[in-house]
């Protein structure tokens, strides 16, 4: 979904975040592998003045679902989490899907992810998404917003040169059947 959130609000969004403490997402959840995934994380829910940002990916996904995937959602039970990967650290993270073990991870059903940055402000750092045999490669636009299956294989590639921030958000539903 090209030109989702302007410049201007992807900016707003990367300037309010660098002043919010940054967790580093090997101290989250179940994976302790740098090798895995290495990037800082900001809750938006934690960020003062973005509280709009929620209903604008609300309304995405629901465009969304409706043209392309129609799955059963009920809810958005996760904040949006804000990554940023840096070329300092080699960024990245190795491929992975976004359901499985948990209460929240297992009713995921759609995962959302924010350009934030300008594509030439970083190198690397290139979300591809594996929906079958092939790869594809998410539009690196600022402000275009990706929507995939959260079963789909995905990941990050090191940055290399730069800082990628981005915004991944989940919608809920019961569990695939």
């Amino acid at each position: 979904m090209p030109d989702a959130f302007s410049a201007e609000e992807c900016e707003r969004i990367i300037t309010a975040i660098k002043s919010a403490p940054a967790k580093d997402a090997l101290l989250i959840g179940h994976n302790k592998d740098h090798k895995h995934r290495k990037a800082e994380l900001v809750w938006v829910d934690e960020v003062d003045g973005l509280g709009w940002i929620m209903e604008r990916l609300i309304e995405l996904v629901r465009t969304s679902n409706t043209d392309r995937f129609n799955f059963d959602l009920s809810a958005f039970s996760e904040s949006p989490q804000v990554a940023s990967y840096k070329a300092s650290d080699r960024g990245h993270f190795a491929w992975h899907s976004d359901i499985g073990g948990g209460l929240l991870a297992a009713k995921r059903k759609l995962t959302l992810v924010l350009q934030l940055s300008k594509p030439s402000s970083y190198e690397g750092g290139d979300l591809e998404v594996m929906p079958g045999a092939q790869i594809l490669a998410a539009s690196r636009a600022q402000g275009c917003v990706s929507i995939f299956p959260s079963f789909q294989l995905h990941q990050v590639t090191p940055v290399e040169r730069g800082v990628r921030h981005s915004i991944t958000v989940w919608a809920h539903g019961p569990s695939f059947q």
